[in-house]
């Protein structure tokens, strides 16, 4: 802001005056975020939006300019060479780590030997491999060619990894013999082969010795020292492949550019996450999921990156805790679930660590209701600020979370994020008045907006998943209310709705009541329309603890508690103790396709299980199903009270 009133003459004296410029004057806002930023463009746009143009779909970001991703990523090198730009902790090798100056002749190896094996611009590079630091390098030794890279993680079956990787027809795949688990071994060489095996385009497929369990491709392929060179590619030229959870069709291909990617993700990570360099940043991912993407974006502002490949909860759920002291982590990203289950264990790691240097807590994946900001306060320290966030694979990044400059209140996403013009419409497209919930829509473009679908040459695909229902906002699927100085609350996703007597209900406060009682570790929850009346039938079904029982009892004090704490309306109608809740490997619920199981969908078709975390979960829904299980305007939000 500061920067701004100086170079620019532009003075916002408050964040939601920086933001309404932002969203009001796009090519203003992103040209001084790329001139303060310092991206190194080959060849400078001819201006931000081609034409000046702001339609959805068909804006144009930076015509005429070059660019690379990883040569903004290594821009550190020169100025800090010996100082350590990536960690990587795992439960399967010893920490290591790299300094800057290691990463580069690493990626410079690295893309001689990809150029050896005859990749170029707009070759496809895949990894088949987990959060290392071979798969980092693989990743930007690709973008410095001007190859279009894509990843999953070794836990995807065979069928998930081919649902995705078959798509963009490959050239070379970098895989990993198998993993570590906290004390589980997992081999992974015989789906390797199936997957090698089974994409006719590959070239090669070069093995990483990852689990010491097969041979070494690796070493040879980064044999040759090389120049540390980058591909000036457009702005616009593909960078990265993300795919859609695919839970309940072929995932969507969703291609990502390099000049958006490098703008979108030097905005969120200086100012919202105000990250820089000599700081180190952590998120927990796996390559399967955009928050990998996200992290190792924070080499873009200088930061260090942490890696971490392994189960976040061995030997015990303290286990990123304690590595967020021993690497003194500035900012701790997790995922809601996670925060959850650490309160529900009654952790304090503020108290048993040193977290001092720990200023940030990231919250992503899926909404976190007030009790997890209480126990991040609480239970961390005051000095943190839970940055709550949400968005999506789709941009890559989020649309609403935190930022430095405004308090955090328990319960609330603090704000839309810069350049993001998120609002709540009405089905019929009129705006929510602050306080009433509605659909989460974009009104003007962003830089990170997808290229496209890989393989939807007309785009007919890419209007169809997010333009058709309000013609010119980008539709997102997310249940959203605003609060008249731009908080927000997310409650769900609008395709899992709880429609009980023409009221829609979010699932995310549901969850929040039922998984704070503690017989419950976890709850999902369905509405069966058309099941013997007009209100339909709203079935929760809850996972407990080990040692609990779904007893007359504890039925009772469930529907008490949402009776009480949110209406007589969240009342299921039943309430069925389940093995687990099914989840994708990203840790999403699985409400639509239960739903879809409930009412007479095949499983296969239902759910891809190759992409979930706990396959088997989903058998409980099939034999329910099989037993005759009944088949097929906003809501209020109640605002919490200020808290300090």
């Amino acid at each position: 802001m500061a920067w701004l009133a100086e170079s620019r003459g532009h003075r916002a004296a408050t964040y939601h005056e920086l933001w309404e410029w932002s969203v009001t004057d796009l090519e203003g806002f992103w040209g001084a975020l790329a001139e303060w930023a310092g991206l190194r463009w080959g060849t400078p746009p001819e201006r931000v939006l081609a034409g000046g143009d702001r339609r959805m779909p068909g804006a144009t970001w930076f015509p005429g300019a070059t660019i690379n991703y990883a040569h903004q990523a290594l821009a550190r090198v020169g100025a800090d060479p010996t100082g350590i730009a990536v960690v990587e902790r795992s439960q399967t090798r010893s920490r290591r780590q790299l300094s800057w100056e290691a990463l580069a002749d690493a990626v410079a190896r690295c893309r001689a030997g990809l150029a050896g094996l005859g990749v170029g611009r707009g070759d496809r590079v895949v990894a088949y491999a987990p959060n290392i630091e071979e798969t980092l390098v693989a990743f930007l030794a690709s973008a410095s060619l001007g190859a279009v890279w894509a990843s999953c993680a070794p836990e995807f079956g065979t069928r998930s990894v081919l649902d995705r990787l078959a798509q963009l027809s490959p050239s070379v795949l970098v895989a990993v013999d198998g993993y570590r688990y906290g004390e589980r071994v997992v081999d992974r060489r015989r789906e390797v082969e199936t997957i090698g095996r089974s994409l006719p385009s590959l070239r090669h497929v070069v093995p990483v010795r990852y689990a010491g369990l097969g041979e070494d491709g690796w070493g040879p392929l980064l044999a040759k020292s090389g120049d540390l060179a980058f591909e000036p590619v457009p702005a616009a030229h593909p960078l990265y492949v993300l795919f859609s959870s695919g839970t309940t069709g072929l995932p969507k291909a969703i291609v990502h550019g390099h000049g958006g990617i490098v703008a979108e993700h030097t905005k969120v990570l200086a100012l919202h996450h105000d990250l820089g360099p000599g700081q180190r940043f952590f998120w927990f991912s796996t390559t399967g999921w955009m928050m990998w993407n996200y992290l190792v974006s924070g080499l873009l502002v200088g930061a260090a990156v942490v890696l971490f490949d392994g189960d976040p909860a061995f030997p015990d759920l303290s286990a990123l805790w304690r590595l967020a002291a021993e690497e003194h982590l500035d900012v701790f990203g997790t995922s809601a679930p996670f925060l959850l289950a650490c309160r529900k264990a009654g952790l304090i790691p503020g108290r048993d660590l040193d977290l001092r240097r720990l200023r940030s807590v990231g919250s992503t994946g899926a909404p976190l209701p007030a009790e997890g900001f209480r126990w991040v306060t609480e239970a961390i320290g005051p000095q943190v600020q839970l940055a709550s966030v949400s968005g999506g694979t789709d941009v890559c990044t989020g649309f609403v979370g935190g930022v430095p400059l405004l308090r955090v209140r328990a319960g609330e996403i603090s704000c839309r994020l810069l350049g993001c013009d998120v609002r709540a419409v009405a089905p019929d497209g009129s705006p929510c008045p602050p306080g009433l919930q509605g659909e989460l829509v974009l009104a003007r473009p962003m830089p990170s907006m997808p290229l496209g679908f890989w393989g939807d040459g007309d785009g007919a695909r890419l209007r169809a998943a997010y333009f058709e229902d309000f013609p010119g906002l980008w539709r997102h699927g997310d249940w959203v209310t605003f609060f008249d100085d731009g908080a927000c609350v997310i409650s769900g996703r609008s395709d899992a709705t709880l429609n009980r007597a023409g009221v829609r209900l979010g699932t995310a406060e549901l969850y929040a009541v039922v998984e704070s009682l503690p017989e419950v570790a976890d709850a999902l929850v369905v509405h069966l329309e058309g099941a013997g009346d007009a209100t339909g039938e709203l079935v929760l079904f809850v996972a407990l603890v080990p040692g609990a029982v779904l007893d007359a009892e504890v039925r009772s004090r469930i529907a008490a508690a949402l009776r009480t704490e949110l209406s007589p309306r969240h009342v299921p109608d039943r309430i069925e103790a389940v093995p687990g809740i099914p989840r994708t490997l990203s840790g999403k619920k699985l409400e639509v396709p239960v739903k879809r199981i409930l009412t007479g969908t095949p499983v296969a078709e239902a759910a891809s299980q190759g992409s979930l975390a706990n396959p088997d979960a989903l058998a409980y829904f099939e034999t329910l199903a099989g037993a005759g299980t009944p088949g097929p305007a906003g809501a209020p939000v109640k605002r919490p009270p200020p808290r300090s």
